[in-house]
């Protein structure tokens, strides 16, 4: 966070720039599964993102509550949310036939 902005900034493994995305929201856990980058805020939006092009795959989820903790299941096929109020809620990935 510089001056009340927030980015995510992205660098290939031997620290060359490729390229960086303003966040509206304040990022507070994320996680990076296969070619996603899955993050939540202190605003309560869970987000995500393709990892190489930092652009959004789904437009937010609102939880209504500050994100604490963000985590995905072994087999990519739910993401665990942990909220401020102690909460956990589970979202499943993937087409509706296959959640």
């Amino acid at each position: 966070s510089l001056q009340d902005k927030n980015a995510l900034h992205l660098y290939s493994v031997n620290g060359k720039y490729l390229g960086s995305e303003i966040l509206k929201e304040e990022v507070s856990d994320m996680c990076v599964t296969g070619e996603y980058i899955v993050m939540g805020s202190l605003q309560g939006f869970l987000s995500i993102r393709d990892l190489y092009s930092l652009n959004l795959i789904i437009s937010p989820l609102a939880m209504r509550l500050p994100i604490h903790c963000i985590s995905v299941t072994k087999e990519y096929s739910h993401i665990l949310v942990g909220l401020e109020d102690g909460k956990l809620i589970i979202v499943g990935v993937g087409k509706p036939a296959e959640v």
